[in-house]
């Protein structure tokens, strides 16, 4: 009995890493960059992964790029993208990622 709850568990606690990391929904309206690539407009599926972020877009090409995670105090009640216009171009400085205290920033 023992043996067949600890192997419960251990399978249990397997499968939570291979339920993946959530992903955010983010959409952009012009062409962005993010880290040293240019994003088309469209919508993305954000996911991180560690130090990187993971965009999916909607013919599941993916685009990785290396990321700096910040803690907010609060968490963020929606995804937000947080970028500027540098000479002519947007670029995405950082990302909220809602119901977290996450800010993922490039």
């Amino acid at each position: 009995m023992k043996k067949s709850l600890l192997l419960i568990g251990v399978l249990s606690l397997a499968s939570i890493g291979f339920a993946g990391a959530k992903k955010y929904d983010i959409s952009l309206s012009t062409a962005s960059k993010v880290g040293s690539v240019t994003l088309a407009p469209g919508s993305y599926k954000l996911q991180v992964e560690g130090d990187k972020a993971v965009f999916t877009d909607s013919r599941n090409k993916t685009i990785t790029v290396p990321v700096k995670l910040e803690t907010s105090a609060t968490k963020f009640g929606q995804t937000s993208v947080e970028a500027s216009n540098k000479t002519g171009q947007e670029v995405i400085e950082a990302i909220d990622l809602a119901g977290t205290t996450t800010k993922v920033e490039f």
